[in-house]
């Protein structure tokens, strides 16, 4: 009897011990859901990052980031210029712009870093309007050329100048939001426009041209991240990035539907989506920023203090070697992300 009631004890104790570790675990599941339910991810998205408007659209990040207890807010960002305005001002944890735009802040104290890369795109090129008599780069000195400091455009646009023996000084920068500045060479108001995708596109057209292309001069899409973000919430900085791999992989696989959807948010005609998507926008990319991507920042450097928008070389050379954070892109696992 002795026997038989240790082994009933011993049986019970067993199973209240199994029952009291389950509800621990739904206690820590419940409680780490509670810790996030006032939280927020602020994240841009953009005509210019492709994307960014497939995960908005798909809601997969809001539906990981819900399971957490975290909800997400979707910011437009206008401009490389723009969503760097919104990190340095803390408006949004992460944002995407050119890797120069991301450079450019970094060199001048924004506290962010590259943690993935989102496209290698051909966004940007020199574009007259169809009764333009101007043929080559060096066509525009004394021209009135529209470009949006701080971004890709503006920086293809200087280094066009320099290889043709130019310089901004040689031309009159109209400091135009890119938008606008395709509506001032529309109008007139301008010679030129150092343009970025898909409004080129659309400017094309309506009968605009571009005089002038160059792929080395147009650098990689950066998905990009405040410092206090990726510290204080990395768990968060990994959803994202994994996210992003599944938008990716998803856009790679159906080229038209992505087409469909940048139409729809940048309101252009099919065929200028599928332009931009199938023709200048190589989103097959890896994740991880690789020294492909520094390098093709290393060669802009001089550029941006040339250009002034540095004060030294030290700041850019300090910036681009703390530029990359690459460890959430190494580990960057699009299954971990539900949903079709």
């Amino acid at each position: 009897m002795l026997s038989n009631r240790f082994t009933r004890r011993t049986a019970l104790s067993a199973a209240a011990l199994l029952l009291g570790t389950s509800a621990l675990a739904g206690c820590a599941g419940e409680n780490a859901t509670a810790a996030n339910a006032d939280k927020t991810l602020s994240i841009d998205f953009a005509t210019y990052n492709p994307l960014s408007l497939v995960l908005k659209e798909k809601g997969w990040l809001d539906e990981a980031a819900k399971e957490s207890g975290v909800s997400v807010e979707w910011i437009q960002s206008a401009g490389s210029n723009k969503a760097n305005e919104a990190l340095r001002a803390d408006a949004i944890d992460v944002g995407s712009t050119a890797g120069s735009a991301a450079l450019l802040a970094r060199s001048n104290g924004s506290p962010i870093k590259t943690i993935a890369l989102y496209s290698q795109p051909e966004w940007a090129a020199l574009v007259i309007g169809k009764d333009s008599k101007i043929s080559s780069v060096k066509d525009l000195k004394g021209k009135t050329v529209a470009a949006t400091k701080g971004t890709d455009p503006y920086f293809f646009l200087l280094q066009s100048l320099e290889e043709a023996g130019l310089s901004e000084d040689d031309i009159k920068l109209q400091n135009l939001q890119h938008a606008d500045g395709r509506t001032a060479l529309a109008n007139g108001s301008v010679d030129a426009w150092s343009g970025l995708d898909p409004i080129m596109a659309a400017a094309e057209e309506d009968g605009a041209s571009l005089v002038y292309r160059n792929l080395d001069f147009n650098t990689y899409g950066a998905l990009n991240a405040r410092e206090d973000f990726i510290e204080e919430s990395p768990e968060l900085a990994q959803l994202v990035v994994d996210s992003y791999e599944k938008a990716r992989a998803w856009a790679t696989e159906n080229p038209e539907e992505t087409a469909e959807i940048l139409a729809d948010v940048a309101g252009l005609g099919p065929e200028v989506a599928t332009t931009v998507i199938e023709e200048r926008s190589n989103l097959d990319v890896p994740a991880a920023p690789s020294e492909k991507y520094t390098s093709v920042l290393l060669n802009i450097g001089p550029t941006l203090v040339a250009s002034g928008d540095v004060s030294k070389q030290e700041s850019v050379d300090e910036a681009l070697a703390t530029l990359v954070d690459d460890q959430f892109a190494t580990q960057a696992d699009a299954t971990k992300i539900s949903g079709e």
